[in-house]
């Protein structure tokens, strides 16, 4: 029996193993904003970083897939690299793709971020669009802790019931995003040029992918969509 009463949420890390802007040596990184953002609504984390033993993962009670400084091998949506901005990291992947098959198996809340959003659609059957840019300018020019672009919530989706506002600003961190929909996945929002923001998987109790960065907590869409993960893994602590 659990004797914490504050959910505990995994959230997932980056990895290097070129990049000496830290270490001469392979290391992890995780923004500070996504553990505080879950800190606020009442939650202790727990950072995973790549292992090939990962810990008990009944102690959790939910999971942030976070975003990073990489992209998921277009050979898990059966696809070969057709752009040179595609960067690999198939140690990330691998591991987070067999965190998620586990993970997903408990039923309980799990929210992917920007690359975590585009791994739940893969995961799912879906595709990926390898870079945006190379047919619309979708990423913003000011800072990641500004709004860049609106977003429109789909009327009578998920989102659209905890947050009834039809629009909403975010943030623009990425040169992919979901192409083709995975099969049990029901988009939430859009962006103005067609990009897909948010989404829901269907059968799973808990399973969100938000495209942006709602951890910066800039608006109040943010907010409620952070908030609300951490009341549905509260229900398990």
């Amino acid at each position: 029996m659990k004797k914490h009463h504050k959910p505990i949420i995994g959230i997932t890390t980056d990895y290097e193993e070129e990049n000496k802007s830290y270490s001469q040596y392979p290391w992890f990184a995780l923004r500070e904003n996504y553990i505080r953002s879950c800190e606020k609504y009442g939650a202790n984390c727990i950072i995973l970083p790549i292992s090939k033993d990962s810990i008990d993962l009944n102690l959790l009670d939910g999971l942030v897939i976070t975003g990073g400084n990489f992209d998921i091998h277009p050979k898990f949506f059966g696809q070969k690299i057709n752009n040179k901005k595609v960067k690999i990291k198939s140690k990330r992947t691998n591991y987070e793709i067999n965190l998620l098959k586990k993970f997903f198996k408990l039923n309980k809340p799990i929210l992917g971020i920007c690359g975590g959003a585009q791994l739940i659609n893969v995961f799912d059957g879906g595709s990926l669009i390898q870079d945006i840019n190379t047919n619309i300018n979708h990423e913003q020019p000011n800072p990641r802790n500004e709004t860049g672009h609106d977003i429109e919530i789909i009327s009578k989706t998920y989102l659209n019931k905890i947050y009834r506002r039809k629009l909403s600003g975010v943030n623009s961190a990425h040169h992919q995003a979901v192409d083709i929909i995975g099969k049990n996945l029901e988009i939430n929002a859009r962006s103005s040029d067609g990009i897909v923001e948010a989404f829901k998987h269907r059968e799973h109790f808990y399973c969100l992918g938000i495209q942006w960065h709602p951890e910066f907590l800039i608006t109040k869409l943010d907010e409620t969509i952070i908030k609300d993960f951490i009341k549905h893994a509260s229900h398990n602590s």
